[in-house]
């Protein structure tokens, strides 16, 4: 026994020593293994959801003589600048997959203007960038300039095909791609959303009511309210862009306006990127902020409703017109004292709400990237509604209430909204200048009433598209919905439910999050729901593929939300190519006329001289001899204005402001005997700094040599002046 225990304890110790040992070992080599693992984690970077890039780009065209679209008035031409228009790329990329998001400032995309900016991309980029993964939206200001569609109905109202109105947008869009393709990194994306309820009202609200009681007693408002924001940050958290969507029109410059303007969405992005880009001028700085237009058909900004003009009494309700005037004297207005305050305070409304968003986004969105478009015959779609009944899309036409504009621009002539009837007299004129409709189009618009049946005018070119995009992309849980035209606030709520059911219907997609981007690709005017046609005001008068135009979008949108749910977009067939056309395109525009000046004056001379002194607040105007615009070609990336201020430290003269700042307006006057004159307004916002202060003008003018026309530049500048607290000092 004692030999025993004498011989167990050094086998014991010597056993526990191994252990200990191996233990020992483990444990080194545990904490080797994490230290490396941590170096090498910290070597790597983590894999991003995305790699984002982002892009902004000038796309102002001449502000001189050019129709400005939205509001169909033939005297609305540009003779200005009140802000430059941009258009805002954002391009997401998954790894497999790519999209890129557009949002420029202009009234509409045209099928032609998308088909050129799709024929520039395939020639630079090969099969990047295609009609499936990008969706090009308009902000649907109505004070950018016309001039770039291919149908006839808009070129009549554009003075037709512009070659100088379209080449800057394309090339604008371009180059806002360009540079997002060539800043992308890697980051991460958010989305927020929330309610903006003080910026927009139903001005259909008698449609609107036409829809059934229990669909309207699902919803608290009778526009939609949402604001939604997708945040784009690099992996540091450092923003680098944000989109936002909301619903209205951007009419609060009305059609008495004569310069180019972004509107209210134009000066929310104003607003967003002057916080971000700290310090620089507009349309400068990294940070991109899209502010993109929603189902904002029935929706307007003008919050204090329509009125007479006259007589200052509500406007008839069910027609919108007044018993003196009619339609042109029954007007919408507010919140402001005239269209600028308006304009400033529905997009610092906007600007406000989406800053608020942008900063508590704290939803990541991650997931796969999908891209769904098809074309569509839309003068020829059948849908199945049960079992026994097919409804059917018809050849496009406008009804009598389209001529009547609307509370945020009423027509010339004696047509009111709410016409279920023809007029005699209107109808005889239709018929012997254009001809009557068929009896087969008038029974599939049934009750419109007939104005003009454009699915039946070819000439010179047709009067209205029959090849429509329709087009859906995902990014995560957040599906875009790239709506050609205007959808009235229910019909964009049905088709959102539609989408996201769909979506959601295969378990791929959860918790989606769906916003239609309107004024996207192609514009075919509106769409209203099947009953809101039936009122036949001007949104329903407007939806020209007839009454069941929603119920083909929404057969069209669910077959694309259920290939992407199923991933089988690779089957969706491709639909028939629209037109290019390259033969009967006509302009109206004549060439702009060669410039004269004053006796004893020269291009750039000053007419009207400042003051010496200014106090914040003040409005400074100077008036020049000047040139027409028009003459000054490509005037992207350029300005006719700047305003100076001289540092005395290095004894320059430094640039604070130019034509598209929101606190300075050119304004281009044509005069008698070929002269023109620029008057330019500073008005001092209350933060200007005291100090020295010029301002300057820049153009070009036409001569002729011979029979050669020669473009010399000019340059004008103001006296200095002062701003100061006072006058006395």
């Amino acid at each position: 026994m004692a030999s025993r225990k004498c011989c167990g304890v050094p086998t014991f110790l010597a056993t526990l020593s191994i252990l200990l040992f191996i233990m020992l070992v483990v444990c080194v080599t545990v904490i080797v293994l994490i230290v490396n693992s941590k170096t090498q984690a910290d070597l790597q970077p983590q894999n991003p959801s995305y790699l984002i890039g982002v892009g902004r780009a000038d796309c102002t065209g001449p502000p001189a003589e050019i129709p400005l679209m939205g509001y169909a008035n033939p005297q609305q031409k540009a003779a200005g600048i009140h802000t430059r228009l941009y258009s805002r790329a954002f391009i997401i990329d998954d790894g497999n997959r790519t999209v890129v998001f557009v949002t420029a400032d202009i009234g509409m995309v045209s099928q032609r203007l998308r088909l050129e900016v799709l024929r520039a991309l395939k020639e630079k980029y090969g099969n990047l960038y295609r009609q499936d993964n990008v969706v090009l939206s308009g902000t649907h200001t109505h004070c950018g300039l016309a001039g770039y569609f291919q149908y006839t109905l808009f070129m009549i109202t554009s003075n037709g095909y512009i070659k100088s109105s379209i080449q800057p947008l394309v090339n604008g869009i371009v180059k806002s791609i360009d540079i997002a393709h060539s800043n992308k990194r890697p980051g991460r994306i958010y989305r927020n959303k929330g309610e903006l309820d003080d910026s927009s009202i139903n001005r259909s609200p008698h449609s609107y009511l036409n829809n059934p009681e229990d669909e309207r007693n699902r919803y608290k408002w009778n526009t939609d309210k949402q604001v939604l924001v997708l945040k784009f940050t690099d992996l540091d958290g450092d923003g680098i862009g944000m989109i936002s969507w909301f619903a209205v029109h951007a009419v609060s410059m009305n059609y008495t306006n004569r310069m180019v303007s972004s509107d209210n969405m134009g000066y929310a992005s104003y607003l967003l990127e002057k916080d971000k880009n700290h310090g620089a001028l507009p349309g400068q700085g990294s940070f991109v902020a899209g502010f993109s237009s929603s189902n904002l058909g029935d929706v307007t900004p003008n919050t204090r409703g329509p009125h007479c003009v006259n007589s200052g009494l509500p406007c008839d309700y069910l027609n919108s017109s007044c018993p003196v005037g009619g339609t042109k004297e029954c007007k919408a207005f507010g919140p402001g004292e005239d269209m600028f305050d308006s304009t400033k305070i529905i997009g610092h409304s906007i600007y406000m709400k989406a800053k608020e968003l942008y900063a508590n986004a704290v939803e990541e969105v991650t997931g796969p990237i999908h891209a769904a478009h098809q074309w569509v015959n839309m003068t020829d779609v059948t849908v199945q509604i049960n079992e026994t009944h097919t409804v059917s899309t018809c050849k496009p036409a406008l009804g009598h209430s389209f001529a009547a504009g609307t509370t945020d621009g009423g027509g010339d002539l004696n047509f009111t909204q709410g016409a279920v009837e023809g007029d005699p007299f209107w109808d005889g004129i239709r018929d012997a200048l254009l001809g009557p409709p068929s009896n087969q189009t008038k029974e599939c618009h049934h009750p419109k009433p007939i104005l003009f049946s454009t699915g039946e005018m070819n000439w010179p070119l047709p009067w209205h598209p029959q090849i429509v995009d329709v087009q859906i992309v995902t990014i995560g849980s957040v599906a875009v919905i790239a709506v050609p035209g205007e959808m009235t606030t229910m019909s964009g709520r049905r088709l959102r439910k539609a989408v996201k059911e769909e979506l959601e219907s295969e378990n791929t997609f959860k918790d989606t999050e769906v916003v239609i981007a309107g004024l996207s690709n192609i514009y075919t005017h509106y769409i209203t729901t099947y009953e809101e046609y039936q009122v036949q005001r001007y949104e329903g008068a407007s939806t020209i593929y007839g009454p069941h135009t929603l119920t083909a979008y929404l057969h069209k949108y669910r077959s694309l939300a259920r290939a992407i749910a199923q991933d089988r977009v690779s089957e969706l067939p491709a639909g028939p190519e629209p037109p290019f056309f390259t033969k009967n395109l006509f302009n109206l525009m004549a060439a702009a006329a060669v410039d004269k000046k004053p006796d004893n004056s020269s291009f750039g001379d000053v007419l009207e001289q400042v003051y010496p002194v200014y106090r914040q607040g003040d409005v400074v105007s100077v008036t020049f001899v000047a040139g027409n615009p028009r003459h000054s070609g490509d005037i992207r990336d350029t300005t006719f204005v700047t305003v100076e201020v001289y540092d005395n430290r290095t004894e320059t003269w430094e640039v604070v402001y130019t034509d598209a700042s929101w606190e300075t307006r050119f304004h281009w006057l044509k005069g008698s005997n070929q002269q023109s004159n620029a008057t330019i307004e500073w008005h001092i916002p209350p933060t200007a700094a005291h100090g020295t202060y010029r301002i300057q003008h820049f153009g070009h003018y036409k001569q002729m040599k011979g029979l050669r026309p020669i473009i010399t530049k000019y340059q004008g500048s103001s006296d200095v002046f002062r701003v100061t607290d006072s006058f006395y000092y």
